[in-house]
């Protein structure tokens, strides 16, 4: 396994940010997207199971991946963008308890069109009235494809998170080591399963995690969402689903049962440690990030984590 503290350093010594810098407390509302080091693409690894290089096809030079849904995608189209959207609310205080909100977007989707501009994320971040920043990687681009990438490489993902806090750092004027001791909150939306079940089953952020937020997100890995819940008992998990990610919900209600832990189907009043919900909606997968068991279902859970007001 790859040793993390030498990942970390060695991505943030060619890391590229932003070179705004707005004061500690923001006065207007700050949103940039910014070519990352540590970011999910491109990735030369291998699948997680260890079968095969994720790149595995190559026409005369040309690289590319054989997605069980879309089909082949190439590595130079949907496999190359490493973009970060980092977002600060106006009147975000870091010298104030803030939180990140990490948030993994879905198949199909860039961070502009998709996360910005159809699904509201850093609206919704802004309106909850939550003291916090907000980070989103772009992951395969415009695809039919849930791969995690380099987040799949334990230790990766805090590469990441440190370069994250580097880049908000520049953009606030206050320090990296604020946002990187920073709680976190781990958002995934339909295909930002994957890349969510491999952060939480590589442990890459550990004791910052306060809590974990689906939207119609448990496609696979139920598994590794049961387990997590069952050892951080410390942390809260919702997961808000349709019709899609049903069965992959009743699997995790199950698992949990299991382990004689309930899962409450109520929204939640309060995000809260120990707070677990499994909330079924008859909502449209693909606009559910802003119509679920309510509209913005985004803004409404993280008003509900108190102790962090903007």
């Amino acid at each position: 396994m790859p040793d993390r503290r030498a990942i970390v350093a060695g991505l943030l010594a060619t890391a590229v940010f932003p070179a705004a810098s707005q004061g500690a407390h923001s006065h207007k509302a700050i949103s940039t997207i910014v070519p990352f080091k540590a970011s999910p693409f491109p990735y030369r690894g291998k699948l997680p199971d260890g079968s095969a290089p994720f790149l595995d096809v190559d026409a005369n030079g040309r690289h590319g991946h054989t997605s069980p849904r879309g089909g082949i995608y190439w590595e130079d189209k949907t496999y190359s963008d490493r973009s970060t959207l980092l977002a600060i609310p106006k009147g975000f205080d870091a010298a104030k308890p803030a939180v990140i909100v990490v948030f993994f977007h879905g198949n199909g989707a860039t961070l502009q069109r998709d996360v910005v501009g159809r699904q509201r994320v850093v609206a919704q971040v802004e309106a909850s009235g939550l003291n916090a920043v907000l980070v989103a990687p772009q992951f395969a681009r415009d695809a039919q494809d849930s791969s995690a990438g380099n987040f799949w490489t334990p230790g990766y993902f805090s590469g990441f998170m440190a370069e994250a806090a580097q880049g908000l750092a520049r953009l606030t004027g206050a320090k990296a080591a604020k946002f990187e001791a920073m709680p976190v909150v781990l958002v995934a939306y339909s295909g930002g399963y994957n890349p969510a079940a491999s952060v939480l089953g590589n442990g890459d952020i550990g004791g910052r995690l306060l809590g974990v937020i689906l939207l119609d997100a448990v496609f696979d890995e139920a598994d590794v969402f049961a387990d997590w819940i069952a050892h951080h008992r410390k942390s809260f998990f919702v997961s808000a689903y349709g019709k899609s990610s049903a069965s992959g919900n009743a699997e995790i209600r199950q698992a949990l049962a299991g382990k004689g832990i309930n899962a409450s189907a109520d929204p939640p009043r309060r995000l809260e440690a120990g707070t677990i919900a499994l909330l079924a909606s008859e909502a449209a997968h693909d606009s559910f990030v802003t119509k679920a068991f309510v509209n913005n279902p985004l803004q409404w859970l993280l008003a509900r984590l108190h102790g962090f007001a903007r």
